[in-house]
């Protein structure tokens, strides 16, 4: 119903020529995808049709330019009292301050109140974990896509890094050559978010990986340059790794959730269900909170559950009482 209310929102004449020259900017200037602008246009819409109920006549544009915090707020209340979440909320909010500066870029009167209001907060959303089969799958073909037999090492021994460690991006193509977990060394001093330091196991098959990478590269690696590099020489971007992972994902039919992101997630998630403790996965992930690992949680709880009954001392007692 709110929909087809939407839809039937009346506009004064120079707010409806003011949305169409904003709409054909995002489509022409910014070149927002179709969906997008559709949800944007959606937005204002539903902004206009709440005015219009408050003003008993179509909205202009000195009526938004009118709006005050308090009415910013009204209107999010009113969505969500229709059943808008968090995240429609946001976008909604984030449609209307698109507009309000490009009103104030074209010298068309506007309000502040739209960047007053504080975006409602999201939920954190589960990680988006890759099953044990499919990230075995992914890792195994890293090295399929390039003729290039030192970039197919590469790419290898990247997305190894970052499933068998738990690293993010930033943090694997931050490795130093001197820093490499080559020669029998099994761990790995990671610099983290904040400059923070922290040391993390390296399993033999990806110390193999990294020594057959470092073998193959025509490059010179002087002890303080970056480990991993790019065909020309510089430093690798993470680009070009999440565009492997892209390419791949096509390839082997997984889900567009599939990242190299997604690849730390599984890490955890993994450890987490074969019975690894949340402290531990949190110093091996760099969280600063536990909080912040204790998202992982919900990914398996069953299994979680399991680990607690036959680990916990209480636990056993309160099965046999």
């Amino acid at each position: 119903m709110a929909t087809e209310e939407t839809f039937l929102v009346a506009l004064a004449p120079d707010l409806a020529a003011l949305l169409q020259r904003w709409m054909s900017y995002l489509r022409d200037e910014r070149r927002l995808s179709p969906k997008t602008l559709e949800a944007y246009e959606r937005d204002l819409l539903q902004l206009a049709h709440f005015l219009t109920k408050h003003l008993g006549a179509p909205p202009g544009t000195a009526d938004i330019a009118a709006l005050t915090p308090g009415d910013i707020r009204a209107f999010l209340a009113a969505r969500r009292a229709s059943g808008a979440g968090s995240r429609s909320l946001a976008r909604q909010l984030a449609a209307c301050r698109s507009l309000a500066r490009f009103c104030a870029r074209h010298d068309v009167p506007t309000t502040s109140a739209f960047e007053a209001v504080r975006s409602p907060k999201q939920k954190k959303s589960l990680p988006k974990a890759l099953s044990v089969t499919d990230t075995l799958t992914l890792t195994d073909a890293a090295d399929t896509l390039t003729e290039e037999p030192w970039l197919a090492a590469r790419d290898r021994a990247v997305l190894l890094l970052l499933y068998g460690s738990g690293l993010r991006i930033s943090e694997a193509l931050g490795i130093s050559r001197a820093d490499a977990p080559v020669g029998g060394r099994d761990t790995l001093r990671v610099t983290g978010k904040g400059g923070k330091t922290r040391i993390v196991p390296v399993l033999p098959k990806v110390s193999e990986a990294i020594e057959a990478y470092i073998r193959l590269c025509p490059y010179l690696l002087a002890p303080s340059e970056p480990l991993f590099r790019g065909a020309k020489g510089g430093a690798l971007s993470a680009r070009i790794i999440q565009k492997l992972v892209e390419r791949l994902r096509s390839a082997l039919g997984l889900e567009p959730s599939v990242t190299p992101h997604a690849l730390r997630h599984s890490f955890a998630t993994h450890l987490l269900g074969d019975g690894g403790d949340l402290r531990t996965i949190q110093e091996l992930l760099g969280h600063a909170s536990l909080s912040t690992t204790q998202i992982y949680t919900d990914v398996d709880a069953a299994r979680l559950l399991d680990i607690y009954a036959k680990a916990h001392p209480r636990a056993a007692n309160h099965r046999h009482s």
